[in-house]
């Protein structure tokens, strides 16, 4: 069994795309609309078979706005989606220049050979950064 994609809900689904392909190098895959619904959506394509469904509902409403990773891993439901990353502290200043949500700032992960830092995308979405800086054993 693999992980095939992770879905998030956004306010803006061409603007979304658009924001994940400058940062992250993804590209639009399948597109689709359920109109007497309110809803669309499409898949953002990135390297390695990374696949985010992004899905915009004419009546959706901000989530939680929690601002901070920890407090809320205490709400139960979606967290976050991790991008493993060559250059971390690269890759976190150009979100944040390209417009993400400067969370937590690059730094060592208690997870054994890992640094992470967290940024927000357009709408709120937590994305941990990962840079392996050795063999993660069980973590991958």
């Amino acid at each position: 069994m693999r992980l095939h994609h992770v879905g998030v809900s956004v306010a803006d689904l061409d603007a979304s795309l658009a924001w994940y392909e400058k940062v992250f190098g993804f590209r639009r895959g399948y597109s689709f609309e359920e109109p007497g619904r309110g809803l669309r959506g499409a898949f953002a394509l990135g390297a390695d078979g990374v696949r985010i469904e992004m899905l915009e509902r004419d009546d959706s409403v901000p989530g939680s706005g929690e601002t901070d990773p920890f407090r809320a891993s205490g709400v139960h439901g979606y967290h976050h989606i991790c991008l493993e990353v060559d250059d971390l502290d690269a890759t976190y200043a150009q979100c944040v220049s390209l417009g993400a949500a400067d969370i937590w700032e690059p730094h060592v992960s208690p997870n054994p050979n890992m640094r992470v830092g967290y940024v927000a995308d357009l709408d709120g979405n937590f994305i941990e950064l990962l840079e392996l800086t050795g063999d993660a054993g069980d973590l991958g």
